[in-house]
């Protein structure tokens, strides 16, 4: 792996280390996303599946198209190693649907729009997060050509909404079904690809922490100096000190 603007990622991983899961999701998408310029309401506002998309995609290009990922068998608990391609991922999840919906059901007409990362950070500490998810996305609803509230709408309406949601916005809920090679049941899991990018992220950035140490400690280079070096000028160094 070699990951240049060594000294911005730092940047990111030191920031990162004081924030709950949510806080690292968001600098890793502000490190997918250099258009948006770090605006934090506008990557909080996109849909779910296009953050994942982005992630996958940074993924690819930090460390490469293959992912290892581990598994438990939930049938008999064999431990299941495969792997998986970063990069179709981020491809495949880029392919979505509008973000505006209009739905119609028995005598109902709904326009909502999908879910951004905020709508399910904000849902998720209400009392009842299906309600509150639903007045927040829920642009219009119509009922015999007169306007009503979400909070009417019948359980099949929001069953419709989910449905359609999900076939707007797939990358929303990326879950895997892996089939086990020891009993042959399948298990089904969430890849939290935010999670798997900051645990590679962390690893990368604490080898190269030794890595400065070690070429400070033999050239008395500062840390910028060192982290301005290409990975491959870095590593031809380290070698160089391990031969002497």
């Amino acid at each position: 792996m070699a990951i240049t603007q060594a000294a911005g990622f730092m940047a990111t991983w030191e920031t990162g280390l004081a924030e709950a899961p949510a806080g690292r999701a968001l600098l890793l998408h502000q490190a997918a996303r250099p258009d948006l310029g770090g605006d934090r309401e506008a990557l909080l506002a996109l849909p779910v599946g296009e953050r994942e998309a982005d992630l996958f995609a940074l993924r690819r290009d930090l460390f490469g198209e293959r992912m290892q990922v581990r598994l438990e068998c939930g049938a008999c608990g064999a431990d299941m190693e495969f792997e998986l391609d970063a990069g179709e991922f981020a491809r495949t999840l880029a392919d979505r649907g509008e973000p505006l919906v209009r739905i119609a059901e028995d005598g109902w007409q709904v326009e909502f729009r999908v879910p951004g990362v905020a709508d399910l950070t904000a849902a998720a500490r209400a009392a009842d997060p299906r309600r509150a998810l639903l007045a927040r996305c829920v642009t219009d609803a119509v009922r015999d050509g007169r306007s009503v509230s979400a909070d009417v709408l019948p359980a099949a309406v929001q069953r419709r909404i989910a449905e359609a949601a999900q076939a707007a916005d797939p990358g929303g809920d990326v879950t895997l079904n892996i089939a086990c090679p020891e009993c042959g049941e399948g298990t089904r899991a969430e890849l939290d690809i935010a999670s798997y990018l900051w645990t590679e992220l962390d690893a990368w950035a604490r080898d190269l922490l030794l890595d400065v140490h070690l070429l400070a400690t033999a050239y008395g280079w500062s840390e910028p100096e060192i982290l301005a070096l290409s990975p491959l000028r870095r590593r031809y160094y380290l070698e160089l000190c391990a031969d002497v």
